[in-house]
């Protein structure tokens, strides 16, 4: 059998060939189609998945082992900024902990997922992804997932702490619910479990920082 596209079909409107020049100046480099499930950036949901297999979930076995930092919504900027600079500080020396700041934004249909990665004795790492015809909390489960990646493959880390102005995102990655993310936050999960699995003593938490401090 012929696998070859039919010429005779109509071009997808969500094809990377069918972005404006404006909204291909705002990219300013490669640019990756969530379409294409080759890239395997999104991944295939799948009920089979161990994540949802009795017993095995990750909020029964390692419940001590992530948690979240939220700021109090009547507490002032200045307060919220300090308190974020201060943890900064206090783990800045520190190798065994892995600081990840992520941001994700929505232009003209293109999101642009941002993300830091700091660690003592290791030089910062910034990273920029584009990628086009999807929503922010996808663009958001993405950077978190690419950032707790990065972290858990980093020798010697044991604790990663993640700075984000999406903390709703990153509550749903716990949530055992029926949700439209759960291809996103299953692999995030299966991170998670391999990283505690390692050592129960290895943890994660979340810092809510709102985008208007960024």
């Amino acid at each position: 059998m012929d696998d070859s596209p039919n010429s005779s079909k109509k071009p997808n409107p969500h094809s990377v060939r069918s972005l404006m020049n404006q909204q291909k100046n705002i990219a300013k480099g490669h640019l990756i189609n969530s379409c294409n499930k080759a890239y395997g950036i999104f991944p295939s949901f799948s009920p089979l998945s161990p994540e949802f297999t009795p017993g095995f979930h990750i909020i029964d076995n390692f419940s001590d082992c992530f948690s979240f930092n939220l700021v109090n919504t009547k507490e002032k900027d200045q307060i919220c900024a300090q308190e974020l600079n201060e943890m900064v500080l206090q783990i800045s020396s520190s190798p065994s902990i892995a600081l990840v700041v992520t941001n994700a934004s929505i232009k003209n249909n293109i999101a642009t997922s941002i993300l830091h990665i700091h660690s003592a004795n290791h030089s910062l790492i910034k990273t920029v992804h584009h990628t086009i015809f999807i929503i922010s909390m996808e663009a958001e489960l993405f950077i978190i997932r690419y950032g707790i990646n990065q972290a858990c493959i980093k020798e010697g880390v044991s604790k990663i702490i993640v700075v984000t102005d999406s903390i709703y995102a990153a509550e749903k990655i716990f949530d055992s619910k029926l949700h439209p993310y759960q291809s996103h936050t299953t692999a995030i999960l299966s991170e998670l479990h391999c990283f505690f699995e390692t050592n129960q003593e290895n943890s994660i938490e979340f810092w809510k920082c709102p985008s208007r401090l960024k």
